[in-house]
């Protein structure tokens, strides 16, 4: 690959984070929490966040995860590894919060080799 190509197959985590948090924004700021639209706002942030990254046209797999937790005082711990190319492969996560939930989101993006 030549050095033109090489930062379009190469993972911004900063920019993704930036396209995550205004799409969780969008969806959870104003709202409270409420158990009965979590699925709802979860497969929402899942399904814009993927929408936003992929209008960047990178070549990327994306996979994104989203954990909404109402805020009570509990403890979540969370970890994950990854076997990929670190030169052009990455991961982000993104945590927001309001005064009554959490909403914690990893993206993780593997490169494709075009």
């Amino acid at each position: 690959m030549d050095d033109q190509h090489k930062g379009e197959n190469t993972f911004n985590g900063d920019e993704a984070s930036t396209i995550v948090k205004e799409c969780v924004d969008v969806i959870l700021s104003g709202v409270d929490y409420d158990e009965s639209r979590v699925n709802e706002w979860m497969s929402t942030v899942v399904e814009q966040s993927i929408t936003h990254l992929v209008k960047m046209e990178k070549a990327f797999k994306y996979i994104v995860t989203c954990t909404v937790m109402q805020k009570r005082g509990g403890g979540l711990h969370n970890a994950s590894s990854s076997f990929w190319d670190n030169s052009t492969d990455g991961s982000c996560t993104v945590r927001w919060e309001n005064r009554t939930m959490y909403c914690i989101v990893n993206v993780f993006a593997v490169a494709i080799q075009l």
